[in-house]
């Protein structure tokens, strides 16, 4: 015969704890306008016209434009890039490093930066617009695309466009990664009561909207509690065609006070009534048969 450990079901306080993540960063917007593409156009891969320097949080980027393209064997797309001239990345400055970063960079700490590129027409309309995410290493660094729009595409809209173009970087530096306590809750479920707080408004006449007469003795109700109980209740106190008049105390035959007593009372509560001995007195006898 075998030993059987267990436990019994008990109410427990459940202690319980918030915690959010935040990611904290700047944003900014800067809009770099070309003007008098057609005597830039053609002057060859690899060169370069960049914007003004612009802030954000603690660091300073411009935009980087290649019209035939970064590479010197290019020239079927233009290049647009967003170089980190200022910061505080994390490794001494070293230029012209864009898209293959070496090796050794891998791993290390650097610049969190999030960022669109956009080329932009008249009334600002976006002719093409690319998003990236690049954790730059150093100042001096590129990081962007070098096939950023067509050479066909982006003379045919130089010439509907008064011989400019306009290319907008919106640029987040994200600075540091935190987490905090929000609360801290402690959960203690409550105790079942329900029976006991509609018991109370029967005791208390809360609201109650029926009377009932029985022999000499008046009883005060709420007429939806009774005929959620009971189909007899709800076709004599709801049924349009059956309902008694709700100003009128309705009169009950062939029932003591005493059982119209027990019998609400389990109606509001599902228990029978304490403190009478139920089996001696008949009561719970009877009971049953007006339930039946």
């Amino acid at each position: 015969m075998g030993d059987t450990v267990g436990s019994s079901p008990a109410k427990q306080c459940v202690p319980e704890t918030w915690w959010t993540s935040f990611m904290e960063g700047d944003t900014a917007a800067h809009s770099f306008q070309v003007t008098g593409f057609s005597l830039l156009d053609g002057m060859g891969g690899g060169n370069l016209v960049s914007s003004s320097t612009f802030r954000v949080g603690d660091c300073e980027s411009d935009i980087t434009f290649y019209p035939d393209g970064w590479k010197v064997d290019g020239g079927a797309h233009a290049s647009a890039f967003l170089r980190l001239c200022k910061g505080e990345p994390g490794l001494p400055k070293m230029l012209h490093l864009r898209h293959s970063s070496r090796d050794w960079l891998h791993g290390l700490p650097g610049l969190q930066t999030s960022y669109t590129l956009s080329l932009l027409g008249k009334d600002g309309q976006v002719f093409e617009q690319v998003s990236l995410e690049h954790v730059f290493k150093s100042t001096g660094t590129f990081w962007g695309y070098e096939r950023f729009v067509k050479k066909s595409k982006l003379q045919r809209l130089v010439s509907r466009n008064d011989d400019c173009v306009t290319i907008r970087c919106v640029l987040t530096v994200k600075r540091k990664h935190r987490t905090e306590e929000v609360r801290t809750l402690t959960i203690l479920t409550p105790p079942s009561n329900l029976h006991e707080d509609i018991a109370r408004m029967l005791k208390d006449e809360d609201g109650v909207d029926v009377a009932f007469v029985v022999g000499e003795k008046l009883f005060r109700a709420h007429q939806h509690i009774l005929a959620a109980r009971s189909p007899a209740f709800k076709a004599e106190l709801l049924d349009p065609m059956t309902k008694e008049d709700p100003t009128n105390p309705v009169n009950v035959h062939d029932m003591t006070s005493d059982i119209f007593e027990a019998l609400l009372h389990f109606m509001y509560t599902d228990t029978l009534p304490h403190g009478s001995d139920l089996e001696k007195t008949g009561i719970l006898w009877r009971l049953l048969a007006v339930g039946d």
